[in-house]
């Protein structure tokens, strides 16, 4: 995944969230998407119950970390 790719999915705004990291501008921050995986989330299971992740979201969130 390029640099392009994550800066397209992982979005940072001033005025959204405090300017923390989110993912494609929703109001969702990487920290959500860290919760999900820390708590034993796999991936399948964060696609399965979250339909708005993609499996692109993951990824870079994972490359940005």
């Amino acid at each position: 995944m390029s640099k392009q790719d994550i800066a397209n999915i992982v979005t940072i705004e001033p005025g959204k969230r405090c300017g923390k990291p989110c993912i494609r501008g929703m109001r969702i921050t990487v920290d959500n998407l860290l919760e999900c995986l820390t708590s034993g989330m796999n991936d399948r299971e964060i696609l399965d119950n979250f339909p708005y992740f993609t499996q692109q979201d993951i990824l870079a969130y994972l490359s940005f970390s």
